[in-house]
């Protein structure tokens, strides 16, 4: 909303400060996938208490300023954006952080702000009645839409041509600690239902292991007798999580990855029989002891099944490549939303009319 005669209002000149906060959840997203709702809470009172400065402006403007330029657009903010993001959140399209983030900006930015540099006035287009949040949000879509396509494309000058090529690449095994996303690969071929990488560290960590320590033995650490009797805490998966204690048992011991298993062989799923690395993995009623991992933890391992941690075990103990796919880090788009809505204004509505 603006005034006559102003540069801008003072609560448009405000909401300039979640610029930067939105391009640090941006970058976070890349980088750990999680954004701390203390970021949000703070940003939803600041949108909140602007917002009201905002009505108190229109009110006192009076005419169409009250109607048309805070009250509709705000009331369709609200009454659309913060559903949607609850419904894709809801359905599993959206994470968390990326809700959170629909929320925030449907508090903070119901009305299209306006800001005059010079003889130049942003944003460029806009639109007759609409929340400024759902610019963003359509915006942020748009973006999302061409990622894909970029994608595709550097995969194809790499030669690397392969029906997940618009969603993933491939990368070296020795990567995937370091990696978020979920892998592309089953035993039996390209998928786009593979492993979470988030799981696939919380297994690590719950076993004491590294993926090198999996990979120099895959037949021994298949039977479910090689699990540790005092399983450690697996994290929650994330890259940057504090795992320090992840390869410690609790009475401050470590895992010896090389003894052999002996009193375990009763464990629940443990096979009898020949040494574990001339067992194969058939005999075994719990392979890498995926059964018992899923029921020790809390919650479900971002949606794995014991199957899915299999496969994707048995892959990554025999490819020395992967193919995976990184997923989008939905705030990206949504910071590469808001400043094009605030520079240039909705991206859909101005190249369609």
């Amino acid at each position: 909303m603006t005034l006559a005669g102003a540069v801008a209002t003072g609560p448009d000149l405000l909401r300039l400060v979640a610029v930067p906060v939105f391009a640090w959840t941006a970058l976070r997203d890349v980088e750990t996938r999680r954004v701390s709702s203390v970021v949000w809470i703070p940003l939803a009172v600041f949108g909140a208490a602007l917002l009201a400065w905002d009505g108190w402006l229109a009110w006192t403007a009076g005419g169409t300023a009250w109607t048309h330029e805070f009250l509709l657009p705000t009331a369709i903010s609200l009454g659309l954006v913060v559903p949607i993001a609850y419904l894709f959140w809801w359905v599993g399209g959206f994470g968390g952080a990326d809700a959170k983030a629909l929320l925030v900006l449907a508090v903070l930015f119901p009305t299209f702000p306006e800001y005059t540099v010079g003889p130049l006035t942003v944003p460029l287009e806009m639109t007759p009645i609409g929340p400024f949040s759902f610019t963003i949000l359509t915006n942020a879509v748009l973006v999302g839409v061409v990622l894909p396509l970029a994608l595709a494309v550097r995969n194809a000058v790499a030669g690397r041509i392969a029906p997940v090529m618009f969603v993933g690449w491939p990368i070296v095994w020795d990567e995937l600690p370091e990696t978020h996303g979920r892998l592309l690969e089953t035993p039996s071929g390209l998928s786009r239902g593979g492993l979470d990488l988030d799981a696939l560290r919380m297994y690590l960590r719950w076993r004491g292991l590294s993926l090198a320590d999996l990979r120099a033995d895959p037949d021994r650490y298949r039977d479910p007798a090689t699990l540790p009797d005092e399983p450690n805490p697996p994290t929650d998966g994330a890259v940057t999580a504090d795992a320090a204690d992840a390869t410690a048992h609790p009475d401050g011991g470590t895992i010896d990855s090389s003894a052999e298993p002996d009193a375990d062989l009763d464990r629940p799923g443990a096979a009898v029989g020949p040494a574990v690395a001339d067992a194969p993995a058939s005999e075994y009623n719990d392979p890498w002891g995926a059964d018992a991992f899923l029921e020790d933890i809390e919650g479900s391992a971002y949606g794995t099944t014991p199957e899915t941690l299999r496969e994707g075990l048995d892959v990554i103990a025999s490819e020395d490549a992967v193919w995976i796919s990184p997923g989008t880090p939905f705030l990206v788009p949504v910071f590469v939303g808001l400043v094009i809505a605030l520079v240039y204004g909705d991206l859909l509505l101005g190249t369609l009319f």
